[in-house]
């Protein structure tokens, strides 16, 4: 039986031009800067961004701890949405390596913090405080169904942060899925911010790698960072090889994932114990909540996997599925088909 993987869209596995690009990379040692294939993707990715330079780092994680250190020293003070990824599945780490203070706002449903509410977190001078330096949006949202965020509310971030001067970051694991869903170019998404990290290996089905993208000062602070936190790759071309693939081919053909989420959102939508704003589904990521009296999610979770199904607990009564490069249309009514079966 065929098994239809909807947990994540890290699950997806290199296409066969990437594998084929991966045998045939040029590498060299990338700590010395002499991977030209590292090389090309950070230049690749920076245009793609608009920002002055990038680094090739080994996660999503990485990016984002390099990124929040690169721009705070010890005891100095971030603010960041209570639902982010770095705040609820990160590990502490911007805490625990770098010292970093959070201080959490809560988000909004469609993933953004209130510009009154980052206005009025920002410390003021006293000793008795942390320094602000750094406010953390991400883009799209995770946790808040997958919510892309326009390019209105970055730039207003952005004035708060210049009459305050405070850097932005975006965590921008899924900033490819948040351009195409609002029908504007990646580069214009980001322009607000100071620093953003993208995944190579979600939707754009790289087998490993983020990009951290932001100005040749910035960057050369992130490289010493990301040796010191072990993240120094050798031969590293032949994972960056395929970074390359996920930009000149995975990008626009994000919109078929969108798509494919609002068909099984929709087809969620008409079932008796399941409850779901299909309208609310923008890009490829389906949050539904199970209503069901006599089953939580985890049970219906095994109950789908043993029909070939696999979504994500993410919740006692919450369970998400996310669409990618290997599920189809036609994936999609075998899903509903399946699952329709469990509750009944």
């Amino acid at each position: 039986m065929r098994i239809i993987d909807l947990r994540s869209d890290t699950v997806t596995q290199p296409t066969p031009s990437m594998r084929k690009a991966l045998a045939e990379a040029e590498v060299g040692d990338d700590v010395f800067g002499e991977d030209v294939t590292v090389n090309r993707l950070e230049k690749m990715a920076a245009e793609r961004m608009g920002k002055e330079a990038a680094l090739f780092v080994a996660s999503g994680t990485m990016a984002n701890i390099v990124s929040q250190m690169s721009h705070c020293g010890r005891g100095d003070e971030m603010i960041i949405g209570d639902q982010s990824h770095i705040f609820f599945y990160e590990q502490g780490g911007s805490a625990a390596i770098g010292g970093i203070h959070p201080r959490t706002l809560p988000n909004q449903p469609d993933g953004t913090l209130p510009i009154q509410e980052i206005e009025a977190a920002i410390r003021p001078a006293d000793i008795h405080f942390p320094k602000t330096r750094l406010i953390v949006l991400e883009n799209t949202h995770n946790r808040c169904g997958g919510a892309p965020i326009g390019i209105k509310y970055m730039k207003a971030v952005r004035d708060v942060a210049r009459a305050h001067g405070l850097a932005v970051h975006v965590d921008g694991a899924r900033i490819f899925n948040a351009a195409i869903s609002l029908g504007v170019d990646a580069r214009d998404l980001v322009a607000p911010a100071d620093s953003v990290g993208f995944c190579l290996s979600k939707g754009l089905a790289a087998p490993v790698g983020s990009v951290v993208c932001g100005t040749d000062d910035f960057i050369l602070e992130a490289r010493r960072i990301r040796k010191m936190l072990g993240g120094g790759m050798r031969q590293a071309g032949i994972l960056a090889a395929a970074g390359i693939v996920s930009l000149n081919e995975m990008i626009d053909r994000l919109a078929e994932d969108h798509a494919n989420a609002q068909l099984l959102a929709w087809g969620l939508a008409d079932m008796s114990g399941l409850s779901i704003q299909p309208e609310r589904v923008k890009t490829n990521m389906v949050y539904v909540e199970v209503t069901h009296t006599d089953m939580p999610s985890t049970a219906l979770a095994k109950k789908l996997e043993t029909e070939g199904v696999r979504l994500l607990p993410v919740g006692p009564n919450k369970l998400r599925a996310v669409t990618h490069y290997h599920v189809t249309s036609d994936d999609i009514g075998v899903v509903l088909n399946r699952m329709s079966k469990a509750l009944n």
